[in-house]
């Protein structure tokens, strides 16, 4: 079994798909791995350190040749996989939704799609999560970058000069980047609160230290859909949510939403006439601006200024911290991998559960029930 990590493509990506620790643990399971020469320069890993840890150094066209897995972070170009051998697996974030096209040319070179992202949040898959893991550490980078762009100190500070008043922080969105976002926040010193559709997530809120800002009016709508994740809301639960957060955001400097819809555009949180309320130098950072914004106004991988409020159209966030980002999401990609390593084999089976849930092509089609639908 030929393991293949490419170097990535994609403008700014500097993570790579594999590490010399997970390197070394392929090697272990009877694989062999040949990594692309330099694919590993963007998050601080040398190419003398994954042949130290097993691995083969090539040029692309080597390193392809014969492959039956492939790994990656963002997924590769079809064109660019000249040598994999048919059928073999593409093992990476492949945006199902965003970029179809790219997933019926894997289709019809018969690779075989695996879509990480697809992940089911289900408890024995938990540690295969990339979602999970890259949104931790975006969540906490989210803090660092309104802080950078703040004019103002986020913990209160009292000097001989004056107090300086604690930043009032919101987060909106209380998913794991949403977490990790109220606990920096807080660690930082700002007094934070946060808000979601689902309920249940107000005591994991309280549990940070933060106030949770919740519709009570409307009764009967929990706002979860499957696996975990925050589904679409009613026109009255919408309409009761705009007029609480406009309340509570005028009061706000640093607001930062992460809500996210899988396999949809990321729902509208914040109006321009939301953030026309907001003080001047407020910062807002807004998570899912490449998936269409939260935010009125904010364009992905820019910083834009309305009604002298800073809007961070963010994007790619976890890639900016490429060597911790790297190190968790090739863990992902080896827990996955080795979790169903036939040792008889020499190679990973899966089951229904996953494999079914995760797969997107097979055979020449396309067959994921969620891009048949």
């Amino acid at each position: 079994m030929k393991i293949a990590v490419l170097k990535e493509t994609a403008t700014g990506e500097a993570r790579v798909g594999a590490t010399p620790e997970t390197v070394k643990k392929f090697v272990g399971l009877g694989a062999d791995v040949a990594v692309e020469s330099g694919a590993g320069l963007g998050a601080s890993v040398a190419d003398a350190d994954y042949a130290a840890a097993g691995a083969t150094i090539g040029d692309r066209a080597a390193v392809l040749a014969g492959a039956e897995i492939v790994l990656g972070i963002q997924g590769p170009d079809p064109a660019a996989l000249t040598g994999a051998k048919p059928g073999a697996w593409i093992v990476a974030g492949l945006n199902p939704f965003g970029d179809r096209a790219r997933i019926e040319a894997y289709a019809a070179a018969g690779y075989e799609a695996l879509a990480m992202e697809f992940m089911p949040r289900i408890t024995r898959a938990q540690s295969m999560d990339i979602l999970s893991s890259q949104s931790n550490l975006a969540g906490y980078k989210s803090v660092l970058m309104a802080a950078a762009e703040y004019g103002r100190a986020f913990p209160m500070m009292m000097t001989a000069a004056g107090t300086v008043s604690a930043a009032r922080a919101f987060v909106m969105g209380v998913g794991v980047a949403g977490l990790q976002a109220i606990a920096t926040a807080r660690r930082l010193g700002a007094q934070v609160s946060a808000t979601d559709v689902r309920s249940a997530t107000k005591e994991q809120i309280q549990s940070l230290g933060a106030k949770p800002i919740f519709v009570e009016n409307v009764q009967g709508i929990e706002g979860e859909g499957a696996g975990g994740y925050a589904t679409e809301m009613s026109p009255e639960y919408q309409a009761a949510q705009a007029e609480l957060i406009s309340a509570h955001i005028a009061k706000q400097d640093i607001v930062i939403t992460t809500a996210l819809i899988p396999g949809r555009p990321a729902p509208r949180l914040i109006s321009d006439a939301q953030i026309a309320s907001m003080r001047a130098g407020s910062v807002i950072v807004d998570l899912a601006a490449e998936s269409g914004g939260n935010v009125e106004g904010a364009v992905s991988g820019e910083t834009v200024v309305k009604h002298g409020v800073k809007i961070i159209g963010a994007k790619n966030v976890a890639g900016t911290m490429a060597a911790d980002s790297s190190a968790l999401f090739s863990r992902n990609l080896f827990n996955f991998l080795s979790a169903f390593w036939d040792k008889e084999a020499g190679k990973p089976v899966l089951d229904e559960e996953i494999g079914d849930a995760i797969r997107l092509t097979r055979d020449g089609k396309i067959v994921n029930p969620r891009l048949l639908s």
